[in-house]
């Protein structure tokens, strides 16, 4: 008894972990409202409409992830590095590539929109008369022209509380325009406008927040830092291309889902499958934001070599994630059917969280959640890579991956249906996670082992 209180006053008073867990709580209120709103907007459209929502969302978001260098991840792995050095010149200078890189990326990806949205709109909505739409939702992409640099920005100084309050009031806001529509009858449109005005609030609120932190945190006058100032070129731009490969690795094999799908089975099977995705976001919402707190930790730590801090780190946000994560999926494999997709009686009255009409996405759900409880769990396996200048060996590994993911989906589809693309990405992140923790532990592991082994001799000495 007196051992299992031990760990829990070691767990609880962890500083780094506390810091951890404060962060990620600013950022879920407006996961939750995000998921509710998920739930009202598939009753309001219907199961085709709602399948043609997510393909229009999904083909405009991957077509600007397609060009992103992820400009998140260079800011904190680069910025976080300089300031853990107090180097603050160096942090300014490669905000300020990091901005520019993104801005033209920005603008290139929103040409390459124009230029397909017809094919978008005749192939994966299976409507070229939607093309419009297409084009319309495109602007978010204008609205978030340098929002991955800002929101790297943010989270390298600690700022999520910040960030919290943007993703909450955009999220008020959409939720009352959805509400709304539903109330007046609406439809795709007045749920695309909603969509797009939260879009450009994401996009635009941390570009304001970052300019404001920037100066306080960096210096004044920071964007006129030279880029003399800016680390070794080769590996700054090997870091960002390896970056960006990977957000397309993903994007091809994880992110792309839903368009995929309605090219192969049609809009309603996309919609089957939007709902189960979106069922799974309930699973994995409270450790999204750790993902995005934990990784400024990790830089942190390794930057300093505190490698037995960061492993007891990263066994401690393990084991949160992976009690939620069993905890919900016991859940959802007990009771999801019945609760998510059945009426039910509540104060003398007849109540439904999603139509029957979606019950079919109920088997892509079981499916889902074997990959994703896995990469849940285990969320820090890429950063951990990424901080300890792997970067290169990470898009191997998800390269590979995703090739073979792709090669099942060849073979086996569209005969073996669409929850054989279910089981596709399970495998994937089993594979791709799995081999990313043994390598980033083993580094973290021999770390330790030195940082251990200097200890002992600077107590002979």
């Amino acid at each position: 008894m007196s051992s299992l209180s031990e760990r829990v006053r070691t767990f609880t008073g962890d500083r780094l972990l506390r810091r951890v867990v404060r962060n990620s709580t600013y950022l879920f209120a407006s996961n939750v409202i995000a998921a509710v709103l998920g739930i009202v907007t598939a009753n309001l459209l219907g199961v085709a409409v709602f399948g043609t929502l997510g393909i229009i969302t999904g083909f405009v978001t991957n077509i600007n992830r397609l060009l992103s260098f992820r400009m998140n991840d260079v800011v904190v792995r680069y910025v976080g590095d300089a300031l853990a050095r107090k180097e603050k010149e160096r942090a300014a200078a490669v905000v300020k590539a990091a901005a520019l890189t993104e801005a033209l990326t920005s603008l290139a990806a929103f040409g390459v929109l124009a230029a397909l949205a017809p094919l978008g709109a005749r192939y994966f909505a299976k409507d070229v008369q939607l093309t419009p739409l297409f084009l319309l939702y495109g602007v978010s992409i204008l609205a978030n022209l340098i929002c991955e640099t800002a929101t790297g920005v943010l989270q390298v100084t600690g700022h999520f509380r910040t960030q919290a309050l943007i993703n909450l009031a955009q999220s008020v806001l959409v939720a009352g325009l959805i509400i709304r529509a539903a109330l007046q009858g609406g439809g795709l449109m007045d749920v695309l406008w909603a969509y797009l005005i939260g879009k450009v609030i994401l996009g635009m609120g941390p570009v304001f927040a970052a300019l404001y932190w920037m100066p306080r945190a960096v210096r004044r006058g920071w964007w006129r830092v030279s880029f003399s100032f800016l680390p070794p070129w080769r590996e700054l731009v090997r870091f960002a291309l390896s970056t960006n490969f990977s957000a397309t690795i993903n994007l091809i094999a994880r992110d792309s889902e839903v368009p995929w799908v309605g090219l192969f089975f049609g809009p309603v099977v996309a919609g089957y499958y939007k709902t189960a995705l979106q069922l799974i976001n309930l699973v994995v919402m409270p450790i999204n934001p750790f993902i995005s707190t934990t990784f400024p930790e990790i830089t942190r730590a390794v930057a300093e070599q505190a490698w037995r801090r960061l492993r007891g780190l990263l066994r401690q946000v393990s084991l949160i994630a992976g009690g939620w994560t069993a905890m919900v999926m016991l859940g959802i494999l007990l009771a999801g059917r019945q609760v998510l997709f059945s009426r039910f009686e509540l104060l003398g009255r007849s109540f439904h969280i999603y139509d029957s009409q979606y019950l079919p996405a109920y088997p892509v759900l079981l499916v889902l959640m074997i990959g994703y409880g896995l990469a849940n769990t285990l969320f820090w396996s890429r950063p951990l890579l990424l901080a300890q200048g792997w970067a290169d060996f990470a898009l191997k590994v998800s390269f590979w991956a995703m090739l073979g993911k792709l090669a099942l989906g060849v073979v086996f589809l569209p005969g073996a249906g669409y929850v054989a693309e279910a089981g596709f990405l399970s495998l994937y992140f089993a594979t791709s996670v799995g081999v990313m923790v043994w390598r980033g532990m083993r580094g973290v592991g021999m770390g330790a082992e030195a940082e251990s082994l200097m200890e002992v001799v600077e107590k002979k000495v």
